[in-house]
């Protein structure tokens, strides 16, 4: 069995397990959360760890296991890892188990709250390992729901409730064009050899390209629901609204984890199924990354709260990683992946921490703050070390991922490249600059003169092995550049090299027959 389904069923049995222990266990409820979310990252680890050394299947997948379901329709259980995804789930995991030890600041429905955590969690982690379309929207579903329910539940904010109504609203609108776009790009195949495979249709495409009206079909279906799942400018609104009123956990998983499930979708799915497509549109979304990553910085400039700057600070940063998949070449593709990676352990981080601080003060609103550095020196220091992160400073894993996006792109988008660049080095570093200037130093106003941080050290835990994560691989990148680039040389091959269609090649022969 591959480590991947123990990874994937932990957190589940887990969750069902909760279901059957009284409510006011609320301390055992922790520790189950706690140690499955630890559990889960231990295997992760290891499966990262022991990844190149693992032997490849025939299509270069590895610890793969394919386990027929619905024989009738070509679905199955079918996962294992690349370097598109090994080091997504290994960020998941570690995300995971951080956010399950900020479940702390939850006081009452406690057994709701981890049940749907855990689900959050093994939905999340599903997501990542499937090579099934079936299992790979199913999986996103069991996670995205709890999301909503978190929110409305344990959420704070006098506008939680109406967060929730447009977090569900612009999510399932999402959710539900991309599974009318996964259903078109089932049916371009013929029905006797009709399946959800992934690995299977990359091979059919190979053979017997989907046709160009079938791409220009199926290709903004899942570029535009992908796209909301994934706050691409003009559908970000309701991203920070969501998070900023999303319990801390809630937030440190969706942002930094399942938000990268639709980016995930395009470079496996999109992309390599439907190049000529992928052509016709690649500028299309070299444009809209600006709206991210300049208007949505720009638009944080403005922001006084501060998980809603750092809400729009995650919207922009989807922008680099749209930039890298427009590329569409090896080095912008592997900067894109490892933007995915750097921003899962940052948004969790920025988050986490940003529920501490509220938790501590009571505010968020960072023009009541000031000083606090001489009173939380750990949370302080921690925060200035996410908010370097976020300005891209080297280092840290943000810089080694949006550098090498802005060489990928450079080569096909000299302008939108440079202006992406400017914002990411000043638009970025002001409003980050700023945020540090205005909560940890200047004047302690005499309010928080009594403030101290727990004595109680796990309580910086997930902290830690957030920031540890970011620092490893901003130092050593190779640890993940070396698995992700074969990965994306594949998906370059197949998405730069345009197919003919059956009928362009027929009238392609017919010429060639007719030259003397």
């Amino acid at each position: 069995m591959s480590p991947l389904t123990y990874i994937i069923l932990w957190p589940l049995v887990a969750a069902l397990l909760l279901c059957l222990v009284p409510r006011n266990y609320g301390f055992l409820m922790r520790l189950v959360a706690l140690a499955v979310t630890l559990l889960t990252m231990i295997l992760a680890v290891k499966m990262f760890w022991q990844y190149d050394s693992a032997p490849a299947g025939p299509n270069g997948i590895k610890f793969e296991q394919l386990v027929p379901w619905v024989s009738s329709l070509g679905i199955s259980y079918h996962v294992g890892v690349d370097g598109l995804n090994v080091g997504l789930i290994l960020m998941g995991s570690i995300v995971a188990f951080a956010a399950a030890c900020c479940g702390w600041e939850i006081r009452n429905r406690e057994k709701e709250f981890y049940i749907l955590l855990l689900v959050m969690t093994g939905g999340i982690l599903a997501a990542f390992a499937s090579l099934d379309l079936f299992l790979f929207y199913f999986a996103h579903e069991l996670a995205l729901v709890p999301t909503f329910i978190m929110i409305g539940v344990w959420g704070r904010g006098e506008n939680k409730n109406y967060a929730t109504f447009q977090i569900t609203l612009y999510l399932s609108v999402g959710a539900l064009i991309a599974l009318i776009g996964l259903i078109a790009l089932y049916l371009q195949f013929p029905a006797a050899i009709r399946t959800f495979d992934v690995v299977e249709l990359t091979k059919q495409v190979q053979k017997n390209p989907i046709s160009l009206h079938g791409q220009n079909l199926v290709f903004p279906l899942l570029l535009f629901g992908f796209g909301i799942l994934i706050s691409l400018w003009p559908f970000h609104t309701w991203a920070p609204l969501g998070y900023g009123s999303a319990p801390t956990a809630t937030a440190m998983l969706h942002a930094g984890v399942l938000k990268k499930f639709g980016l995930y979708g395009l470079l496996r799915i999109a992309l390599p199924l439907l190049p000529q497509a992928t052509h016709n549109w690649v500028n299309v979304i070299a444009w809209l990354c600006l709206g991210n990553i300049l208007y949505c910085g720009l638009v944080a400039l403005r922001q006084k709260n501060l998980n809603w700057l750092i809400g729009y600070s995650s919207v922009a940063h989807m922008g680099f990683v749209f930039l890298g998949i427009a590329s569409l070449n090896v080095i912008g593709i592997s900067g894109a992946v490892l933007v995915m990676i750097a921003h899962g352990f940052l948004a969790a981080l920025s988050f986490g921490l940003s529920g501490y601080l509220y938790h501590t003060t009571g505010t968020l609103e960072m023009n009541k703050l000031g000083g606090l550095l001489r009173k939380l020196p750990f949370l302080g220091t921690a925060m200035i070390m996410a908010m370097f992160a976020g300005c891209g400073l080297p280092g840290f894993a943000n810089f080694a991922g949006e550098v090498t996006v802005f060489f990928g792109a450079w080569q096909k988008y000299q302008l939108i490249t440079g202006i992406a660049v400017w914002a990411a080095l000043v638009i970025g570093a002001v409003y980050m600059l700023r945020a540090i200037r205005d909560i940890w130093h200047g004047p302690l106003p005499e309010k928080w003169a009594a403030l101290a941080e727990s004595s109680w050290p796990f309580r910086k835990v997930p902290y830690l092995v957030l920031l540890v994560s970011l620092l490893v691989f901003g130092f050593f990148p190779r640890l993940l550049t070396e698995k992700i680039t074969p990965s994306a040389q594949k998906i370059v091959d197949l998405a730069t090299v345009p197919t003919a269609t059956p009928v362009v090649a027929a009238k392609a022969a017919l010429v060639a027959e007719a030259k003397p």
